[in-house]
């Protein structure tokens, strides 16, 4: 960095706009004159140990470096339109964080932010914990490893996304997502994975009713399923389930093998019937994630 500014307070309108090869440490961006977009328009820009309090701090910044910094529940909407940002150890708290921007990678932060990371392409999270209503919203690209999730509405219309190792505990997951894998994962809401297409979980344990309908081209391997009633209607599916599933209703089309099956419910209307090929093989040895 060319220049470097610290142990500064700014609450004024756009304090930094258009700042270039600039490092920012120990700065606050507060104050009475309750001024918005500190850094928009920024290039190659780094902020260590800052502490953001102000709306929309960072739109339109191209290439930045965020290490140890707090965005409080003040700084609303904090990173707009933003490419190729490094967020690390940080703490952001303002609502609607991350939105249509590209290259976002998260490392071990915490993120409470309702609508967070919408419309934005190749985000990617490594041992962060992520809280929100709505998250994810039409996002491509999207990796996850070793991240907590607590939501409601989370990934819908999500498409090209691989989930590993992570705990996700939010209703009516991956609505309508296309090209999404998760790995040895829990997987705990209602609802889960409603009008997806190629949906595929391996190693995962799946928590709730009625999960994983209307699903085209689904696949699970080797997953557990825990209160889970009323399964897969009218989904397409290839699925192997270790131990029990509550019950099966109206599947579309495919094979599903499990230890057991509490009921297979199969009902015709408008001249459509269930076609799955269900079968319930020997027991397999149980086999749950944490």
């Amino acid at each position: 960095m060319n220049k470097v500014i610290r142990n500064r307070e700014h609450g004024e309108e756009r304090a930094f706009y258009g700042a270039t090869d600039t490092r920012f440490e120990h700065c606050l961006i507060r104050g009475d004159e309750d001024g918005e977009s500190a850094f928009k328009e920024c290039r190659r820009i780094s902020l260590s140990e800052c502490e953001l309090s102000l709306r929309y701090p960072l739109w339109h910044v191209d290439g930045a470096a965020i290490d140890r910094c707090v965005m409080t529940d003040t700084c609303r909407a904090p990173m707009w339109y933003c490419k190729d940002v490094n967020v690390t150890d940080t703490e952001i708290s303002g609502v609607k964080a991350v939105r249509e921007c590209e290259g976002i990678t998260l490392r071990n932060s915490r993120i409470v932010s309702e609508e967070f990371g919408w419309k934005s392409r190749g985000i990617a999270a490594y041992d962060c914990y992520i809280e929100g209503e709505y998250m994810f919203l039409d996002c491509t690209d999207l990796m996850l490893e070793n991240v907590k999730i607590k939501g409601k509405y989370s990934f819908q219309y999500v498409k090209n996304a691989v989930i590993r190792n992570c705990v996700l505990d939010t209703k009516d997951a991956f609505w309508h997502g296309e090209n999404i894998t998760v790995y040895d994962s829990v997987v705990s809401g209602e609802y889960l994975g409603w009008y997806s297409k190629n949906l595929k979980l391996v190693r995962c344990s799946i928590l709730g009713t009625q999960p994983l309908c209307y699903a085209d081209g689904l696949v699970l391997e080797d997953c557990t399923m825990t209160d889970c009633d009323l399964s897969f209607e009218r989904s397409n599916v290839i699925a192997t389930v270790i131990g029990h599933i509550d019950s099966v209703k109206n599947p579309g089309g495919g094979s599903i093998t499990a230890s057991h099956v509490g009921e297979v419910i199969s009902e015709q209307f408008e001249g459509r019937k269930s076609e799955t090929l269900l079968i319930t093989s020997q027991p397999f040895p149980e086999k749950r994630l944490i």
